[in-house]
This record gives structure tokens, C-alpha cells and sequence, in this order.
């Protein structure tokens, strides 16, 4: 098979979402709430950390970018698509009205596809699912696929009822693993991991993100979600790739001097002699376990000698805390790396979002 290393698909941007189009999408007493009320927004707030400390970011950050924008900028860093996150909704867990998220998923997903998908085909969507409702969200990750020709769905790390592998989601699992999609696993509330009065901020961002996938993980790894549902793809976002190392390292550990019972027969089971990490290396081995990184991670080399590189996902994180000219520096350190093979950079930098996102090969290759 061809390599072209030049070729990239970005695994996880952001569309910066607008309140009052999603809003009008919602039935009409959301509308009429938005009228009324100066400080109606229809998801909750990330957490008290992002506001509340006065820091900079790189020129251009976080600017209101909406589809002009993205256009402009997959044409000038040299991006063929993009598969698009939600920001507001990395709050989407919190939600804790039933029929508020149910009501605002679908709004949302239908904001997204007529804002993006409709508007090019080099956006790449993935829905929000109200899983506070499981039953509810079953129906809308059906919809978002099916219909609207999205990817997969999201669903937070952090700020939600249970974690991810408990038996209560096994329902949304079952679904994706029947339409057989993907779940991006995405980070960003950063309340209640232990940084709630940290101060400054870059370190918040620093864990919070990794801290949240790893939670996350060993609910999925542990329960045998990727046992249970194994056409199910999942993309743990936005947490760098060190956090994956040091799982490989504490769960051997640890597993082997605290030996669950599992009278119920619903955690994961391992095959004779395999260790923790052999059993999420096989999962990675099999595409099922993929993530993301952004280029600038310093143990990505050593991470790919580890566990192959076949789970690395290039990701921008457009417009988040970069800019055009920090997203090309980090694609140039993949290029220009040393330590990588031509194989290593093409998989990084567009092969692995192919898998994950169960997307076709770009340019026909």
C-alpha cells in the first residue's frame, strides 16, 4: 500500500458552537428562555478553573472560528478533512435534566450537520448523545449515524453519573457496536479531580485532560467493554500519549497483587498468562483502542516502540489553544522526526483517523 506521509487527516478539531442558532432548533420553551434570560446557555459551564484565572494564550487561540475559518485554516496548514468536536459540549455530563440533553443533543447534531457537514465534505462530525437517558441516547447515536452521516459520537471523561464502563452505558456500547462506530472518549471539565483550587491554571490543563482519560480507560478496559462490543472503535482525545504508558505500567501492577473476583461474570477476562498490558496491546493490535495526539509529544517515538503505531491519532485541536502556525510546527516535529519511519508518520498522520473514524482513504489511496 502507497505511503504518503504528506497526507493528513486531523483526528479532533472544535467547532465553536453558536447558543442562539442551537437554541432555535430546541422546542419552543428553550426558545423562549433564551429571549428572556441575559444568561441562558444551553450547556453548562466547563468548570470554575478555565474563567477564573487570568492567563494568555498564543495569538489567534480560541477565537470564534466557524466554517470559513476552518476552511481557511485545513487549506493553509495543509489538512484534507477534519472530524469535529464539540467545545461547549465537553460539558454535555453535567447536564443533569433528562429531557434537557436529550433535547439539546439532537439540536446540536442537527446545528452541526447544517452548519459543517452540509457545507463541505471535509467536515467530519461526531455527535453529542444524551447519556444521562441511555435508551434515549441508543435512539440519537442511530440518528447521528444513520441519518446524518456522522462518524460516531462523543462522550465526556469527566463530569458524568458513573464511569465510562459501567453496566448503565452498556446500551449506547451495543448500539455503536452494532452500527459499528465509533466513541470518542474527549475531556475538559476539570472539576473534582483533585485540582479544584489549583492555581495557575497550566497545570489544571495539564492533568485534568490525562487524568480524565485515565479514569475513563480503566472503566472501559476493566469492565470488558472492548470484549463485550468488539466492533466498537474508541478514541481517547486530547490527553497526549504518556498517560497510556503509565496505565500499561500501574494496571500490570497492580492487577496482579489485587485479583478481582468477579462473581457476576461482568468484568474483563484475560487469556492464560496475559497481563493487563498484553490484553489492551491486543485490543490496539485489533483497532480498538486508538489515541490522540498533537505532534508535539516528546515520548511519541517510545510510545510507538511500546505498543506499535497503529493507536496514534494526529489531532489540532483547532481553535482551541493554538493557531495556524502552532498547528504546522507540530505536524513539521512528526515530519521531520528522526526517530519515526515513513510508515510511523503516514499511520500518525492519516491512516489511524481512517480506522477510527471508518473514513476513506483521501485522494483515492
Amino acid at each position: 500500500m502507497a505511503i504518503n506521509p504528506q497526507i493528513i487527516i486531523d483526528g479532533d478539531g472544535h467547532v465553536v458552537e453558536d447558543p442562539k442558532a442551537i437554541v432555535e432548533l430546541m422546542p419552543r420553551p428553550y426558545r423562549d428562555k433564551y429571549q428572556t434570560h441575559t444568561f441562558f446557555d444551553p450547556f453548562p459551564p466547563l468548570d470554575h478553573l478555565h474563567s477564573a484565572n487570568l492567563h494568555d494564550f498564543p495569538p489567534g487561540a480560541f477565537r470564534r472560528a466557524g466554517p470559513d475559518d476552518w476552511l481557511e485554516f485545513l487549506k493553509d496548514v495543509g489538512i484534507e478533512s477534519s472530524v469535529l468536536y464539540t467545545t461547549g459540549g465537553l460539558s454535555f455530563g453535567k447536564i443533569v435534566s433528562r429531557d434537557w440533553a436529550i433535547d439539546l443533543a439532537r439540536a446540536y447534531n442537527d446545528w452541526l450537520y447544517q452548519t459543517y457537514l452540509q457545507r463541505s465534505p471535509r467536515f467530519k462530525g461526531m455527535a453529542l448523545i444524551p447519556l444521562q437517558e441511555p435508551d434515549a441516547a441508543v435512539r440519537e447515536l442511530r440518528r447521528a449515524v444513520k441519518e446524518l452521516g456522522m462518524c460516531g459520537a462523543m462522550l465526556p471523561s469527566t463530569g458524568i453519573q458513573s464511569h465510562l464502563g459501567h453496566k448503565r452505558y452498556w446500551p449506547i456500547y451495543e448500539e455503536a457496536n452494532r452500527l459499528g462506530c465509533c466513541i470518542g472518549i474527549h475531556g475538559g471539565a476539570h472539576e473534582n479531580l483533585g485540582l479544584d483550587d489549583m492555581s495557575p491554571y497550566a497545570p489544571v490543563h495539564a492533568l485534568g485532560h490525562p487524568f480524565g482519560q485515565m479514569i475513563s480507560f480503566a472503566g472501559i478496559i476493566f469492565n470488558g467493554i472492548c470484549d463485550k462490543f468488539p466492533n466498537v472503535r474508541l478514541g481517547f482525545m486530547e490527553g497526549g500519549v504518556a498517560w497510556l504508558l503509565m496505565c500499561l505500567e500501574r494496571f500490570d501492577r497492580s492487577y496482579e497483587t489485587h485479583i478481582q473476583h468477579d462473581l457476576r461474570g461482568e468484568f474483563f477476562r484475560l487469556n492464560q498468562g496475559e497481563r493487563v498490558s498484553e490484553y489492551i496491546q491486543r485490543h490496539i493490535r485489533e483497532g480498538r483502542i486508538f489515541v490522540g495526539c498533537e505532534g508535539s509529544e516528546p515520548d511519541i517515538a517510545h510510545a510507538i516502540s511500546r505498543v506499535g503505531n497503529s493507536p496514534f491519532v494526529y489531532s489540532s485541536d483547532f481553535p482551541h489553544e493554538v493557531n495556524n502556525e502552532f498547528c504546522k510546527k507540530e505536524i513539521s516535529e512528526i515530519l521531520e522526526s528522526e526517530e519515526l519511519t515513513a510508515e510511523d508518520k503516514a499511520a500518525v498522520l492519516y491512516r489511524n483517523a481512517e480506522r477510527l473514524y471508518n473514513l476513506s482513504s483521501p485522494r483515492g489511496l
